[in-house]
């Protein structure tokens, strides 16, 4: 090192002192590290998680359809016929007839005038959103959406203004800040948020959007597949899918596969085919990853509304059982009409990071697997388990989680209770 300089700063002195450090410590000391489990079975109502039995409550295998062999079949047809990869990205050597083929039954599974199709869901949102936003304009975003939506935004420069979850009077104070720079904007929303499993109030958002002139794109990850009568999500749920400009949708969850899609106007679409950079250079998906989502599509679109009716029958079960155990639950919203918006994500709220690691430990130790959600994807002392269903689960497998449920709580007498 020169004479007279300083000791240089290490990049990765944050790696040593973030602020999880000493809790990731300790949880990987005590074993109760509720991330990177191993699943050694195929996806399902239950698995083998780690040499025992487990009831699977934490899988986005919303509609069971990963275990369904006509599903399946497509994967391993795309697989013998395209090969294991085709190497190259969608521009350029990468669409194949099937890419072809799932963007226009896409587009008319959700009635809009094109689809573009991406590798995965996280550069769906990233690339549509960074492609269509640039400094000088404004995104204004619900503190609920997902983190791919907060990276797309980062991504674009735009300015960015998020809204309190779900208060519709806080949106339209950040569309007239917008109003008053007078700066394009556009407003995202999840359709339904994915730690609390609440549907996004989209009837007025919808309304104030038109007010002030702008575009909005509703996130239907965890919405495809799951509401309305199609299955198309929560902008069909309200009847409001010809006045939402983007749809995001996601293949692995619903769609049984991976990877994710823009639904919009032929305009768009196209624009995004030659502009989004995470389409642009990013690989094309696997050919066995596209024909199941194809055929989980095709699945959908021939036997929705029966897997559909399962699903949330399955969810209304659990959540009614967890009430009468006394745990507090994050309750679904309604529809104008009185109708529950249920989805499969049913949260048990904790509140304390440490007690929600805790009580997932000796949940997945008594046979229960869920998904815990901490600090900063819920608020400060807002830990969850966010338990989410399948429509393949029978009533044996909810009662028998609700059984280990009952006996593991009795440990916890600090947990909220209804």
């Amino acid at each position: 090192m020169p004479e007279g300089t300083t000791t240089p700063l290490d990049v990765f002195e944050k790696v040593r002192k973030h602020e999880r450090a000493e809790q990731l410590a300790a949880a990987k000391e005590q074993d109760v590290l509720p991330y990177f489990r191993l699943l050694e079975s195929q996806a399902g109502p239950v698995v083998e998680m780690e040499g025992r039995e487990t009831v699977m409550l934490g899988s986005n295998n919303y509609l069971g359809l990963t275990a369904d062999k006509r599903v399946q079949q497509a994967a391993r047809d795309a697989l013998e016929r395209y090969g294991t990869g085709v190497t190259g990205s969608r521009l350029l050597n990468g669409t194949t007839p099937l890419h072809v083929e799932l963007e226009r039954e896409l587009a008319e599974w959700m009635q809009t005038e094109d689809t573009i199709v991406f590798t995965t869901g996280y550069q769906s949102n990233l690339g549509a959103i960074s492609a269509l936003l640039a400094p000088g304009d404004t995104i204004i975003c619900d503190s609920g959406d997902h983190a791919s939506i907060l990276d797309g935004c980062k991504l674009s420069g735009a300015r960015l203004r998020p809204f309190r979850h779900n208060r519709t009077d806080k949106l339209e104070s950040m569309l007239s800040r917008a109003a008053e720079d007078e700066s394009p904007t556009m407003v995202v929303v999840d359709g339904v948020f994915s730690m609390e499993g609440d549907v996004c109030d989209l009837p007025p958002i919808v309304e104030l959007c038109q007010s002030y002139g702008a575009r909005l794109m509703v996130d239907e990850a965890h919405g495809v597949g799951v509401l309305g009568e199609r299955g198309a999500g929560a902008c069909e749920l309200f009847g409001l899918e010809d006045q939402v400009d983007l749809r995001m949708g996601t293949f692995s969850k619903s769609l049984a596969s991976c990877g994710g899609f823009i639904a919009g106007s032929e305009e768009v679409i196209e624009y995004l085919r030659i502009s989004s950079r995470s389409f642009i250079f990013s690989a094309s998906a696997v050919p066995a990853a596209t024909g199941a989502a194809l055929g989980a599509l095709r699945v959908i679109r021939s036997d929705g509304p029966e897997l559909f009716a399962r699903l949330l029958d399955n969810a209304r079960y659990l959540r009614r059982g967890f009430r009468e155990l006394g745990l507090s639950v994050v309750e679904p919203g309604k529809l104008q009409d009185g109708t529950e918006t249920t989805t499969p994500v049913v949260p048990v709220i904790v509140g304390e990071d440490w007690q929600a690691v805790l009580l997932w430990s000796a949940l997945f130790e008594a046979g229960v697997y869920t998904n815990v959600a901490l600090h900063p994807a819920v608020p400060p002392g807002g830990a969850l388990l966010r338990t989410s269903l399948m429509a393949t689960h029978e009533k044996e497998h909810l009662d028998r989680a609700l059984e280990i449920f009952s006996e593991v709580i009795e440990r916890f007498p600090e947990l909220p209770r209804t």
